[in-house]
């Protein structure tokens, strides 16, 4: 219950390690959260390697204790779901996601507030620089890789039911998961301005879903044994017209073919053969629409396949 797979381990172990390095550079009189934070891209500490290396920064112990322990409860298990190649990609993408997204967020701030139009900020310490002002806008943390993770889980264990901590309650994964959406779009909504990257959340959570769904695609189109995006359809009803329109094209172009052969088989004999083809493809798709394609047998495939490719 408690093995750590690889990734999920080095990936909590070096965020610890860069909470520790961060510590010790406050003592010298360096501020890594400056440095590898993610600031505004009007910002003028802003640069482009901080989409990545934010997601290893955090503000204090409390940030990173809840991050980390969230990544390590869902992590582990999605780790070993998705083998660690995928995982990590996963986990990147999620991040870089949120940072995307916090940056839109902040630049539709901008331009709504009308900072664009200013070149000093009246703040409790007197008028400073806009520039100055945009530099403290510093996104921290792993929680929008996280949140994405968390979607994973629900996605893929949505019956699996979790123990919450407040309120300790059992609840499905589906649901905590469009829960923890739909609360985080309410607060990132609110101007309650408790410094917290909600849209940096949800940015996680929705380049995963995305990521997840191009897996699944890609997955289903190989079974199918599609070649092309074009021929591709990711809706099992849509896979199941196609192929029942490949059958009725075969069976008129057989039956059109079968005129010019020099020693065709009877007509009562051909029309038995259709009927019979038809039926066993038709049964196979019936089964499709009840059980799905994962539950069809080499032989059911092996005949849809060969069907749909005349």
């Amino acid at each position: 219950m408690f093995r750590t797979p690889p990734i999920t381990k080095n990936l909590i172990i070096i965020n610890l390690l860069m909470y520790f390095a961060l510590v010790v550079g406050e003592r010298w009189g360096l501020d890594l959260n400056n440095l590898l934070g993610l600031h505004f891209v009007k910002a003028s500490d802003f640069h482009i390697y901080q989409l990545f290396t934010y997601m290893f920064m955090h503000a204090n112990v409390t940030h990173i204790f809840f991050n980390l322990f969230m990544f390590w409860m869902f992590g582990r298990t999605m780790e070993s779901v998705w083998g660690p190649r995928r995982f990590l990609l996963f986990y990147v993408v999620c991040g870089v996601g949120a940072g995307f997204m916090q940056e839109i967020v902040q630049l539709g701030t901008y331009y709504v507030e009308g900072m664009n139009r200013f070149s000093y900020v009246s703040t409790t310490y007197g008028n400073i620089p806009m520039s100055e002002y945009l530099n403290l806008w510093t996104t921290v943390g792993a929680s929008g890789a996280i949140y994405g993770i968390l979607l994973g889980f629900g996605m893929t264990f949505p019956n699996e039911r979790i123990l919450l901590l407040i309120p300790p309650i059992p609840i499905k994964a589906k649901y905590m998961v469009i829960v923890s959406a739909v609360i985080e779009l309410l607060l990132g909504m609110s101007s309650q301005g408790d410094n917290v990257a909600h849209f940096a959340h949800l940015g996680g959570m929705l380049f995963g879903w995305f990521l997840i769904r191009y897996w699944r695609n890609e997955e289903l189109r190989r079974r199918s044994g599609f070649t092309s995006w074009e021929e591709y359809r990711p809706e099992k009803e849509s896979v199941i017209n196609r192929w029942k329109q490949k059958v009725k094209d075969f069976s008129e172009q057989h039956q059109h073919d079968s005129s010019h052969e020099p020693e065709a088989p009877s007509p009562q004999d051909e029309a038995r053969s259709r009927r019979e083809r038809q039926e066993e493809i038709n049964r196979i798709l019936d089964k499709i629409k009840r059980s799905g394609y994962d539950s069809l047998t080499e032989e059911e495939k092996r005949k849809l396949f060969d069907a749909g490719n005349r």
